[in-house]
């Protein structure tokens, strides 16, 4: 199940995941921060943790329980977003499947826009 939330969706998988964290490290209250940051080999890096609150231009998607947090920097690349968290035999871990991305790196943690902005770095 997906919840939608406009501009960035949550599954309901990685709410309950991220939710998980939070209680297991006390931070019931706290959320899940999603950002892009320039790098990797691709251009742009994903980058999540734990946040204890808001803060001033985020957009803040509530999901089964749990605030998912996105920065207003972020927000344009990120718009249009799933966010999901995925158990196979190969890896374990929250994945990000980005319209926005025209390119990524065989690990899937960096991405390239359209428009080929962004510094791309070694590969992960």
């Amino acid at each position: 199940m997906v919840i939608e939330q406009g501009i960035v969706t949550v599954t309901e998988k990685a709410a309950e995941k991220a939710k998980a964290i939070l209680i297991e490290r006390g931070i019931e209250g706290g959320a899940l921060r999603v950002f892009v940051v320039g790098g990797g080999c691709s251009g742009y890096q994903y980058g999540m943790a734990i946040a204890h609150g808001k803060e001033e231009g985020d957009l803040a998607i509530e999901a089964s329980g749990v605030t998912i947090l996105v920065d207003e920097e972020s927000l344009p690349l990120l718009e249009g977003a799933e966010v999901d968290y995925v158990e196979d035999l190969m890896k374990s871990g929250f994945t990000i499947f980005n319209p926005n991305a025209t390119k990524s790196c065989a690990c899937g943690s960096s991405f390239q826009t359209a428009d080929g902005s962004g510094e791309a770095k070694s590969c992960c």
